[in-house]
């Protein structure tokens, strides 16, 4: 039996707002008012007609307080998803998917909005979130450390190159340099700027970093059928799965051994494929959350795009690249290159790469999977097409 998530509803607007970090020329939610106001005239919807608003990672903008800029008529569903990290950002469209197929909703807005004069720092709450006195008094003070000291199990205990890192990002700068909406655009990456930026939390140094940035991200979900009377080409939401198992999650970083230097997504992974009938081998590109590069290394394992023994075959700077790749990954420059928006801007290149309009265009493209914040207690990850397959 076809799930009820499975093409059944579809993005039909997308809308993105960036600048330097601290360098907003408005507050944070007016921002996201725009975001929205974008995505809404890309589609050709009324912004009046949105009657739906989701979030994750303890957004601060609630949306009964944007109903006046949108002129909105009816509030009729308004959700998040639980967790300070971007584990959630796939997992919203879940949440707005089953408003609509419930018919509680017609027309939901999926977002995320920061700025720091409004939110402060991205780290600072994720901090709230995860670190507690026990962990603290340990010397964990930062996600950095604790993300670090996963990588090094990875590295050390699986025996993964280190080096592959290094062409994972070289390729999210790659693709960013031909990206006018990134902070990498235009710009020659020399992979010696990484191995000589200074150390944040060994083995991570600046580099291997994802760096925050003010602006918000808008994406208008709708039904499929309303989709097809919309402006721009429907994007579908084939499937999309959220959450953990036993051994995983806020556990004092006491994780299950054979989970500690994973993202956390096998179970989700398994769902997400026995949901859509799919599996790695159908997917033409990937979206991934990396807040920092050895993570997203974990999270193409845990989907099954590679092993810890042949991470180095696939994981590889050729093979990453939109360009002849056979796995693109972050094809409009991702957390790292793109810019940070707590990774809204993954979902909006899902969508720019299925309907061809992406700076880096993938041949072929038909599906997208977009995988939610490595490492957060709960994960989420999520499958995009421009066809129902």
């Amino acid at each position: 039996m076809t799930h009820p998530l499975y093409g059944t509803t579809a993005v039909a607007g997308v809308g993105l707002r960036q600048f330097k970090r601290g360098a907003s020329p408005l507050p944070e939610r007016s921002l996201l008012v725009e975001a929205i106001l974008d995505a809404c005239l890309e589609a050709g919807l009324n912004p009046a007609e949105v009657d739906g608003f989701v979030s994750y990672g303890d957004d601060k903008n609630e949306p009964v307080r944007l109903m006046g800029d949108l002129g909105t008529r009816r509030l009729a569903w308004s959700a998040s998803v639980f967790g300070g990290g971007g584990g959630g950002i796939a997992g919203a469209f879940g949440l707005a998917a089953s408003a609509i197929i419930s018919g509680q909703a017609k027309a939901v807005i999926v977002f995320r909005a920061l700025a720091e004069g409004a939110s402060g720092r991205m780290s600072a709450a994720v901090m709230a979130h995860h670190l507690n006195d026990h962990l603290l008094a340990a010397g964990l003070v930062s996600p950095a450390q604790m993300c670090a000291i996963r990588a090094q199990r990875l590295f050390k205990h699986y025996g993964v190159p280190q080096s592959i890192v290094e062409d994972l990002v070289r390729a999210s700068y790659h693709h960013a340099r031909n990206n006018p909406d990134a902070v990498g655009f235009g710009q020659d990456f020399d992979i010696a700027a990484l191995r000589t930026s200074r150390w944040i939390a060994e083995p991570f140094r600046l580099f291997d970093c994802s760096r925050e940035n003010d602006g918000a991200g808008a994406l208008l979900l709708v039904s499929a059928e309303h989709a097809q009377d919309l402006a721009k080409p429907p994007v579908y939401l084939l499937g999309c799965a959220q959450g953990t198992e036993a051994g995983w999650g806020d556990l004092l970083e006491n994780d299950a051994d054979d989970l500690y230097a994973t993202g956390g997504f096998r179970p989700v992974a398994r769902d997400l494929y026995r949901q859509t009938g799919l599996s790695p081998a159908d997917i033409d590109c990937v979206q991934l959350y990396e807040n920092f590069d050895a993570q997203g290394v974990m999270s193409l394992i845990d989907h099954g795009f590679c092993t810890y023994e042949n991470a180095a075959e696939v994981i590889r700077f050729d093979n990453l690249i939109a360009q002849g790749g056979k796995l693109p990954v972050n094809t409009a420059g991702g957390n790292l290159a793109q810019g940070f928006i707590h990774g809204i801007g993954l979902p909006i290149e899902a969508v720019r790469q299925l309907r061809g309009e992406s700076a880096n265009p993938v041949s072929g493209v038909r599906t997208c999977l977009l995988a939610g914040g490595p490492g957060a207690p709960t994960v989420s990850s999520a499958i995009f097409a421009n066809k129902v397959l």
